[in-house]
């Protein structure tokens, strides 16, 4: 049986596998009409055009990179793993919150389960790592409870 960390794990590579493809599409397709464009312009408005679509391609060249670090993480992950304490991977409830230390990734919601994948960069990401169960911290006023490491 699947367990709750596994369909976390597996939506979020999907979800980063579809981005990734989404972004190689649209490069391509900038390239393409960048080719097409070159071929039939010239001038002043030609290589504003030019100028404009590399930028494009240039920032869609960066997202990709994000996702393609992202997939990194997310490959590096072993969902059958246990541990005690918090670490890169891990799904923690607290607050009645699940936060899955991972990367930054949209929350998205299992089996009426919602799921806020955090970085262990951000702030919270921070204090949570290392902690063990019943670990409390405070956030920006906001006291937090570790309730359960998954």
């Amino acid at each position: 049986m699947e367990t709750l960390k596994h369909k976390v794990l597996n939506y979020y590579k999907q979800q980063t596998d579809d981005r990734i493809d989404a972004f190689r599409d649209m490069i391509a397709e900038l390239t393409e009409d960048a080719a097409n464009d070159a071929k039939g312009s010239a001038g002043d408005k030609h290589e504003t055009a030019l100028s404009m679509m590399h930028l494009e391609q240039e920032k869609l060249n960066n997202k990709l990179g994000e996702f393609i670090i992202q997939k990194g993480i997310l490959e590096k992950i072993n969902p059958e793993a246990k541990t005690t304490k918090v670490a890169v991977g891990t799904l923690v409830k607290a607050n009645a919150m699940h936060l899955f230390v991972s990367a930054a990734l949209p929350k998205i919601v299992i089996d009426g389960i919602t799921v806020i994948a955090l970085s262990p960069q951000s702030p919270l990401g921070t204090k949570l790592m290392g902690m063990e169960k019943g670990g409390e911290f405070d956030i920006s006023g906001t006291k937090y409870l570790i309730e359960e490491i998954v």
